[in-house]
């Protein structure tokens, strides 16, 4: 099989950092069954210790300060693990995106073929091929850069009424 056809995101993993690979796992655990009981259990029991109604003695009393401090730093590294794994799956995204856009204008390009030895047959045959502007379009090469361009264009019109909170035309 061809190297560009194999998983991008195996193709990715392979090049992952040691640290890539921790955030990686820790957000996986983190966003699992057993992190969210943990904490539940964790949470009540601390919150019922140090609240006096055990009769145990509170070594955080309220308003719980080294809870509410624990709970802020875990969560300031959460979302730093947590924005690290989003990174690197935009990266692979975007690596596949690529990709299809590569496979769409090669298989583009065979359809465009197709369709001029499928008219230049029909011609032999002794057939008109006709004025469809539809065809004719379709029998031209597919321009990328002016396809990039349109969408650009499209794009930085749409910005400014994104910013002002408004729809573009014909947006429901």
């Amino acid at each position: 099989m061809h190297t560009a056809f194999r998983a991008v995101k195996a193709q990715h993993s392979a090049d992952q950092t040691r640290m890539e690979i921790v955030a990686g796992g820790l957000t996986n655990f983190a966003s699992g069954t057993f992190f969210f009981m943990f904490h539940v259990f964790a949470f009540a029991t601390w919150i019922l210790w140090n609240s006096g109604l055990t009769g145990l003695p509170a070594f955080d009393p309220y308003p719980f300060g080294l809870l509410t401090m624990i709970v802020s730093l875990e969560a300031i590294f959460l979302s730093i693990f947590v924005l690290m794994s989003q990174n690197r799956e935009a990266k692979i995204g975007e690596l596949r995106e690529e990709l299809t856009l590569q496979v769409n204008l090669r298989i583009e390009e065979e359809v465009t073929k197709t369709l001029h030895l499928v008219a230049g047959l029909y011609t032999r045959l002794g057939h008109t091929v006709g004025e469809d502007p539809e065809l004719q379009e379709m029998l031209r090469p597919l321009d990328p850069s002016r396809m990039e361009r349109e969408v650009t264009d499209q794009i930085h019109a749409a910005i400014p009424r994104l910013r002002m909170g408004k729809k573009a035309k014909g947006a429901t």
